[in-house]
């Protein structure tokens, strides 16, 4: 436990890593995948893979963390020794996660609560938990680490391609991004999160290999506004793709602090659907 007694709570579309949530000690609480015959809590009873396999015959549906469940987490950070918890969401326009945490915790008693509405989605929301976690290792107080992380979140931004807008438009979380000409003309919308944390299109080039070539190419002129940054990269059953950018981004941003690669989470992946293709960027 650290000098402040502060836990970090994140909903697992936050996709931080096993390994870094290990690391930090953060408490993570699941989404609900649901099918019509059972529920499914993100990432802990199902994987990502599992849901692709089924999107041919269902496209399950997605839903928030149950009260229970997070009350039940709250309870154990309290047990636990904690004092306050930061809690880190994905996006309140993309997802009721927020708010419902939110209200969870401003009737929780035995903890100060603030809940981070970070604006963004998988690592690009899941950066500024990490961050958080290393302020708190540094020291830093409770009201410092509240106004710090909540001018930092415009920091933090990830740009992604999608196979097919489909899945998107399916679940309701197209948000500013228009498919109807893009499907015409084989045109991909390299996708990012605005100032409200809703979808929306960055840039709009022909072909999956030149979308996948442009969002890296943002990716790195955004990265190079500073001189240190966390770099993620993220697929949905893209792992190949994902290995070759690696390569490629390595040697184009060399002063990294923290690099991650993985899939992302099984909920993200219900919206995404396989071949998503993602960089995500915390400038420090």
């Amino acid at each position: 436990m650290n000098q402040q007694k502060i836990a970090i709570l994140v909903d697992s579309c936050t996709d931080i890593p096993l390994d870094l949530v290990k690391k930090y000690n953060l408490y993570v609480v699941p989404l609900k995948i649901n099918y019509r015959d059972k529920e499914y809590l993100d990432g802990v009873d199902i994987t990502a893979e599992e849901v692709y396999n089924r999107l041919p015959v269902e496209i399950p549906k997605t839903s928030l963390p149950s009260g229970s469940y997070i009350v039940g987490i709250l309870d154990q950070i309290k047990a636990d020794g904690y004092e306050k918890v930061l809690a880190v969401t994905i996006s309140s326009g993309l997802s009721g996660t927020h708010n419902v945490i939110n209200l969870i915790g401003s009737e929780y008693e035995g903890l100060d609560i603030f809940v981070l509405d970070t604006k963004n989605i998988g690592m690009g929301s899941g950066f500024n938990a990490v961050q958080a976690a290393e302020y708190i290792e540094e020291g830093m107080d409770w009201d410092t680490l509240i106004q710090t992380v909540s001018t930092n979140i415009s920091n933090s931004k990830i740009f992604f391609c999608v196979s097919t807008l489909e899945y998107l438009q399916k679940g309701g979380r197209i948000g500013l991004v228009s498919s109807i000409l893009g499907n015409v003309l084989n045109l991909k919308p390299i996708i990012s999160c605005n100032e409200d944390g809703v979808y929306y299109t960055v840039a709009k080039v022909r072909g999956r290999k030149q979308s996948i070539k442009k969002a890296m190419d943002i990716a790195v002129e955004f990265a190079h506004k500073r001189k240190k940054y966390n770099v993620a990269i993220s697929h949905s059953n893209a792992e190949e793709e994902a290995n070759q950018i690696k390569e490629i981004l390595v040697p184009l941003l060399p002063n990294v602090n923290i690099f991650t690669i993985g899939q992302i989470s099984p909920a993200l992946g219900v919206h995404a659907g396989p071949g998503l293709i993602g960089v995500g960027i915390q400038l420090l």
